[in-house]
């Protein structure tokens, strides 16, 4: 339902909850090249108020979207629940969609050798590391695409242990039924407030949840207004005490938990991401084409509009445009 509270004056449009608007996505954001606006992202996007009702909507934030990485701080509370002890960095980096940097890399490597668990045992694709920096530097190095240094190998690592230390096969832990994902859903659908509706697969292997954009702000929401010591607050608490593990050094998400105080934040592959400010507040959107270069001119609009004011935000939202090596344009917030 909508909210009771008065909508600010930088808010426009607000449809009930679990309005279906037809016709395409609005237009989020544009590209604009020396002056002249040659292509747009469309997408939905939602904020919710802090007592959880929806106050600013565009699009079609009711209808199930794959979340894709913004379910792992979801993840990480299941490998909590399952009995696994985890804190700090390590539950940091069971959250994380990390840059492949050294010291994620050594992380992972300790975190397996610490539960006693083989390298090998990782069941994520080999890749290689998600920071383009580090990558041609991996690749310089004679180093080939590897399971630990794709993105998810932190995420999958903790999964692994809690598998072992529960008794559980570690060999099909991916497995839609098997008993840690059937609790890792259970997780996602107490957190969104609603049923996942539809269950596919993640570019990691792990099982996909889909969720709407409504239902994700939710889920971030309820981890930062969890009650501390419960596995929602512990995960929150890790990545925003520890963001450098949660991304890398030159990541959006890293930045902003780093420079503005108790707020929680991840994006996800085909353009999603998710936020939670410390009063309760959220957001939730979704580029429709994937264009993970909108994320930032849109993320830094939207905290705007939330009254969020930091300098970091002009950093997440420049996004510019070069002609001849120099900048003739950018993209940029349209809403």
């Amino acid at each position: 339902m909508t909210s009771s509270t008065p909508v600010s004056p930088a808010y426009a449009a607000v449809p009930a909850e679990g309005a279906r608007i037809p016709g395409p996505s609005p237009v989020l954001a544009e590209v604009v090249r020396s002056g002249f606006v040659e292509g747009v992202h469309r997408g939905s996007l939602v904020v919710l108020a802090a007592d959880g009702s929806v106050e600013f909507a565009l699009g079609d934030p009711a209808a199930p979207v794959y979340p894709r990485s913004a379910n792992k701080p979801m993840q990480a509370a299941a490998v909590l629940r399952a009995g696994l002890e985890l804190s700090g960095e390590r539950l940091a980096l069971a959250a994380a969609s990390h840059s492949g940097e050294t010291f994620h890399l050594d992380l992972v490597r300790t975190m397996l050798t610490e539960f006693g668990l083989p390298e090998d045992g990782l069941q994520t694709p080999p890749d290689l590391p998600l920071d383009p920096v580090e990558a041609e530097a991996y690749l310089a190095s004679g180093q080939v695409r590897d399971r630990i240094t794709m993105n998810c190998s932190g995420k999958h690592a903790a999964m692994i242990a809690a598998c072992a230390a529960n008794g559980w096969p570690t060999d099909s832990y991916l497995a839609p039924e098997h008993p840690l994902q059937l609790l890792v859903l259970d997780v996602v659908q107490r957190a969104s407030g609603e049923d996942v509706a539809h269950v596919g697969t993640d570019g990691c292997g792990a099982p996909l949840m889909a969720l709407s954009l409504t239902g994700l702000a939710r889920a971030f929401r309820s981890f930062v207004t969890a009650v501390p010591g419960t596995p929602e607050r512990a995960v929150a608490d890790a990545m925003r005490a520890h963001p450098e593990y949660v991304a890398g050094t030159r990541r959006p998400d890293t930045w902003l938990m780093r420079e503005v105080p108790g707020v929680l934040s991840k994006m996800g592959a085909e353009a999603v991401q998710a936020v939670a400010l410390p009063d309760g507040r959220a957001l939730a959107f979704k580029i429709d084409d994937g264009a993970l270069r909108a994320l930032g001119p849109v993320l830094a609009r939207v905290l705007r509009m939330m009254g969020v004011e930091a300098p970091v935000l002009d950093r997440i939202a420049a996004q510019p445009l070069l002609g001849g090596a120099r900048q003739v344009g950018e993209i940029r917030a349209a809403f």
